[in-house]
């Protein structure tokens, strides 16, 4: 009688462990999802995403956004996000600083604010936004010089 008492006992315990142990996988794959939606890309065009590998991205990677308008900096959060955007006209200068792995850009702005830094890029991809910054400002001052000039013709 007392080993019947005894496995009885034994079965409930593991019934119990089996789902806590199955709430916690559920848990950590909810996590894991939750951690790959932030990290996908979060609009659709130029976006470079940082590696996850590199200091600081390890959850949630920085990403950019380069469009003919602007440069969008993009951070996930645990819950939101951290979004800042500089017009392609205000952007003064951009640096590229290449180590071993990674590299960081600095996007600097005419209006003296802080600079947008980015960092653990490849290499690759930090040459590839310096000169789509620099396109597109062409293409923007280029637009606005012929627009000055068919109205100071008056046409």
């Amino acid at each position: 009688m007392k080993n019947s008492l005894t496995s009885t006992v034994v079965t409930g315990e593991s019934g119990w462990i089996g789902w806590v142990l199955f709430g916690l996988a559920a848990a950590v794959a909810l996590l894991g999802v939750w951690i790959w939606r932030k990290g996908r890309p979060f609009a659709q065009g130029d976006v470079f995403r940082a590696s996850r590998i590199s200091s600081g991205n390890r959850l949630f990677p920085v990403q950019v956004l380069i469009t003919s308008t602007s440069v969008v900096h993009y951070t996930p959060q645990w819950i939101g996000k951290l979004e800042e955007t500089i017009h392609m006209a205000h952007v003064a200068s951009v640096k590229i600083d290449t180590g071993l792995l990674f590299s960081s850009v600095l996007i600097e702005t005419s209006g003296g604010t802080h600079p947008i830094a980015c960092r653990g890029h490849r290499k690759g991809d930090a040459v590839r936004m310096k000169a789509l910054i620099e396109r597109y400002q062409t293409d923007y001052y280029r637009q606005g010089a012929a627009t000055n000039t068919q109205a100071v013709s008056g046409r």
